[in-house]
């Protein structure tokens, strides 16, 4: 498995236990639900979307038997992501004690995380015209 693809299968179950530990402390502490929209972003963003990203990553190539179009796409994307979702988690938090900053980090993990899935679309949708061009290419008949 490449190591891009590890990295989120990784990284998609340290945001569940990361995710996971918030629910448990909104349980325990009911005041904390105000960081409930942190706990849904490190759940949905984090694990679920790092899951399929990781799966994607190691599933299209094989479905449409070509290489992914870009490797070093798909490290950026993991990076990306990574840092957008923490930073998402932590501007949630620190945007209801200070909103002005916490802010700014929201935006800036948002922003992060978007790229990083703009990316995932960009480098799958190429692997899948890569595919077509190859089929075209084997099923086309000489004039």
């Amino acid at each position: 498995m490449d190591s891009y693809t590890t990295g989120f299968l990784r990284s998609s179950l340290l945001w569940l236990v990361t995710g996971v530990s918030f629910g448990v402390a909104m349980a325990v502490h009911p005041a904390w639900v105000v960081y409930r929209t942190a706990h849904l972003h490190l759940l949905l963003l984090g694990f679920v979307t790092m899951m399929i990203s990781g799966v994607a990553y190691h599933v299209f190539p094989r479905f449409a038997a070509t290489p992914l179009y870009s490797t070093r796409l798909a490290r950026i994307h993991l990076v990306l992501a990574n840092v957008g979702v923490a930073a998402m988690a932590i501007g949630f938090v620190w945007r209801l004690h200070d909103p002005v900053s916490g802010g700014v980090c929201l935006g800036v993990g948002a922003v992060a995380a978007a790229g990083g899935g703009y990316l995932l679309a960009w480098n799958l949708w190429r692997t899948l015209d890569r595919a077509a061009m190859l089929v075209t290419r084997m099923t086309a008949r000489p004039g």
